[in-house]
């Protein structure tokens, strides 16, 4: 199933890169945010300062903290543009900036709370790894039948018929195409490597072997299939969970900001307080939004597990019509392309020749 493995992680691996450009997007916008909430309280501490009831140390340590904050952007400018690169790749565009194509900044994907992924033993049979292991094993249960035909004797009929003549005493070729000249030769065939029974007897035995060899790849790969889904799974409700109290932290943190700053202006508190509280504040606010896009990450990792994406192109043609267009002229193709050959109607998808593992 190299299309179905190719669609599958293409499709993943665009979701993944936008939801990644979201989130960066969130990451820079609370940046942003924070130098400028920074610069304020910078602002205010420098007049404090003036009239005496601020030290040069708070200036200095405001001046810091802005500093700092400032120097997460580039950095995050630089993730995003390397994002949007990748990207650009991916659907088969070179590294450029896809403001054009990506309006924003929007929101981050958000990703329902539950996820309906109905019975796993069925979701799990569409995923292409899965789906040619199985085939793969089919395939060769086949051939142990092959190779114990070789046991038997092959009995077939075989016939010519045609028109003899020769140059020779009273004949002559112009005779070849007279009905007299017919000549005709029928009788069966019996072929039996009795003698070679030995090595037939080992190639069944080899061919049984591999079919083992294969059904337990089967099995493994079905296994490491159900522990793909079971990863994701608990990575997508853990994040969850994550986010809904990195929520509640931004809140708390937010409202010891707001406290720390009036308590500062009042002289209530140095101004220590209100650089550890802001910074608690930015700290919880990146986590959040980095949790947010791991919460759509890890439902894009549900989906790829269970196979999702392959099916997108059902129905469509292999390949484009230029490159296939461009194909034609060097080599004659014939129906190869064509989308009936990799998708078939389910009426006439072959059926498996295996009853899957009861696990």
């Amino acid at each position: 199933m190299p299309t179905g493995n190719a669609l599958v992680s293409l499709t993943a691996n665009v979701a993944n890169a936008y939801v990644q450009i979201r989130t960066l997007e969130k990451r820079l916008e609370i940046a942003r945010q924070s130098v400028t909430a920074q610069a304020e309280t910078l602002r205010i501490t420098r007049a404090r300062a003036r009239f005496g009831t601020a030290s040069t140390l708070d200036v200095e340590q405001a001046r810091a903290a802005v500093l700092n904050t400032e120097a997460t952007v580039p950095a995050l400018e630089t993730q995003m543009r390397q994002t949007m690169n990748a990207l650009s790749v991916l659907v088969g565009l070179p590294p450029s900036d896809l403001a054009a194509f990506l309006p924003g900044p929007a929101e981050i994907p958000a990703a329902p709370p539950a996820v309906i992924v109905g019975i796993p033993a069925d979701l799990l049979r569409r995923r292409p790894d899965v789906r040619s292991a199985e085939y793969q094993a089919a395939a060769q249960s086949a051939q142990i039948g092959v190779a114990k035909a070789d046991l038997y004797p092959a009995l077939s009929l075989t016939g010519t018929f045609g028109f003899l003549s020769s140059d020779a005493g009273r004949f002559s070729l112009s005779d070849m195409f007279r009905w007299s000249s017919r000549t005709a030769q029928f009788g069966p065939t019996l072929q039996w490597n009795i003698f070679n029974y030995g090595r037939i007897a080992n190639n069944v035995r080899f061919q049984d072997a591999r079919f083992q060899e294969l059904l337990i790849t089967y099995q493994n790969t079905v296994l490491a299939a159900q522990q793909d889904v079971e990863d994701n799974l608990v990575a997508f409700l853990k994040a969850q969970d994550r986010a809904r109290l990195l929520g509640q932290s931004v809140k708390a943190a937010r409202a010891a900001f707001d406290l720390a700053v009036v308590q500062y202006r009042q002289g209530a508190v140095d101004f220590t307080t209100v650089l550890v509280a802001q910074q608690a504040l930015l700290t919880a606010q990146d986590s959040l939004a980095s949790t947010l896009g791991s919460v759509a990450s890890s439902l894009v990792g549900v989906y790829r597990a269970l196979g999702g994406g392959w099916e997108m192109r059902e129905g469509q043609d292999l390949l484009p019509a230029d490159i296939t267009a461009e194909m034609a002229k060097r080599t004659w193709w014939g129906n190869l392309l064509a989308p009936a050959l990799y998708n078939p109607p389910p009426s006439e998808a072959p059926q498996s020749l295996m009853r899957p593992p009861d696990w």
